[in-house]
């Protein structure tokens, strides 16, 4: 596994959320965007901490699996009750992930396991 991986998930996580926001008909808010991707900035601050052990959970399928869907239902049960809030949270941290792997794959940005 490894950042290409990552990317098909995010990538997936991504269009369930945009799908959920044209079903929902929703205008995401710049603001939670922006908190999203902060969100994400931070998590992956705290991850690269224990970046193998981190690794050595992320990197088995039921994991993936499960977060893939966890992340999708909770997205679509945060759609009934805070639609913009929720997915302009998700897409925001997601759009950002995406962006990370990108700027890593091109050598702009240090291997996250480097970034302590």
């Amino acid at each position: 596994m490894g950042t290409r991986t990552d990317a098909v998930l995010a990538a997936l996580a991504l269009a369930a959320f945009v799908g959920l926001a044209v079903l929902a008909d929703v205008s995401l808010s710049p603001f939670f965007l922006l908190v999203g991707g902060i969100a994400t900035i931070a998590f992956e601050l705290l991850a690269t901490r224990e970046y193998d052990t981190v690794r050595r959970y992320w990197d088995r399928r039921t994991v993936q699996i499960g977060s893939l869907v966890a992340a999708i239902g909770g997205a679509a049960v945060g759609t009934r009750i805070a639609p913009v809030v929720i997915l302009s949270l998700c897409c925001g941290a997601t759009i950002t992930y995406l962006a990370v792997l990108a700027l890593v794959r091109a050598g702009i940005v240090p291997p996250l396991r480097r970034w302590w």
